[in-house]
């Protein structure tokens, strides 16, 4: 399906694309780009690359697609330092996590060659990061979520859906601002959860030996506490007015069970309990997703 893939980025995401696209025959080379040459070295050693590229802008020298697997914050720079060679039937994704402000930066870098870019979001991933854990059947099953703008070229969108759905993906497509409100509600947020119940628990005295008590519930609560600071420092800077929304949201239903327990109303209490336990037992994802 494609001759060169261009990866900037060789870590968990960008590593498992690659891997998923030799796997599946759709592309014959793979140049990839790290920040990191050591990164970059070891995602040769892994056959996950099959050359080593020394800038962004070398990496895609050739390609007929593009992925850009860098943090959120670094797409602008990323757009910027490879401009020069994007051609006219060039595919240029992305996997962030946001999609507004990557669509604003491919607005602003990317120019009269933005409708090239279909911006996307794989809701995949793992507690862990780094080349060495790179998965081909790490989207094997799960939503890519595609979000185009009214200069996104439709060969462009067909190509990047085809691919995603090669891959065994179920592909959706939406605006960059439903997008972002949703996963503001489903992942950004209870992200921020975890990371201030981990915080709260570990600010006490007696944390440690709380959390040594802690058993299956609290383990699975709190998995996404251990995901990379890095990445979720920037998603959640760039997704703030949404993820801001959510959160007065979450802190009202708070309040109101906090409200309950401190009046002793305990009708009223598990009647809230009820509506959450039951939205929650009829609630089902087709795939396994981590985001």
């Amino acid at each position: 399906m494609f001759e060169q893939l261009g990866l900037i980025g060789c870590g968990l995401m960008g590593g498992s694309f690659a891997l998923a696209l030799k796997q599946a025959g759709l592309v014959k080379r793979v140049v990839g780009y790290s920040k990191s040459p050591s990164t970059t070295e070891r995602a040769r050693q892994l056959g996950i690359i099959d050359i080593e590229a020394p800038s962004a802008l070398l990496a895609v020298s050739g390609a007929d697609i593009v992925l850009l697997a860098v943090p959120v914050s670094a797409t602008e720079a990323s757009f910027k330092a490879i401009r020069h060679l994007v051609t006219p039937d060039m595919l240029i994704m992305d996997v962030g996590s946001t999609k507004r402000d990557v669509v604003d930066a491919a607005r602003r870098s990317l120019r009269e060659h933005v409708g090239l870019f279909v911006p996307a979001h794989p809701i995949a991933g793992k507690e862990v990061s780094g080349v060495e854990y790179s998965d081909p059947d790490l989207y094997t099953g799960k939503q890519v979520i595609l979000t185009p703008i009214e200069r996104t070229l439709a060969p462009q969108l067909q190509k990047a859906q085809e691919l995603w759905t090669r891959l065994g993906c179920k592909v959706l497509t939406m605006s960059p601002e439903q997008h972002d409100a949703a996963y503001a509600a489903v992942s950004h947020l209870p992200h921020l959860i975890a990371f201030a119940l981990m915080n709260a628990i570990t600010g006490q005295e007696q944390g440690k030996e709380y959390l040594s008590l802690a058993g299956p519930g609290f383990r699975d609560f709190s998995r996404i506490a251990a995901s990379d600071p890095k990445v979720w420092r920037d998603i959640l800077m760039a997704n703030r007015e949404e993820l801001l929304a959510q959160s007065a949201l979450f802190k009202n239903n708070l309040q109101a069970l906090e409200s309950l327990i401190s009046g002793g109303d305990a009708t009223a209490l598990e009647t809230l309990i009820e509506r959450a336990s039951t939205t929650r037992a009829n609630w089902s994802m087709n795939s396994k997703n981590k985001a």
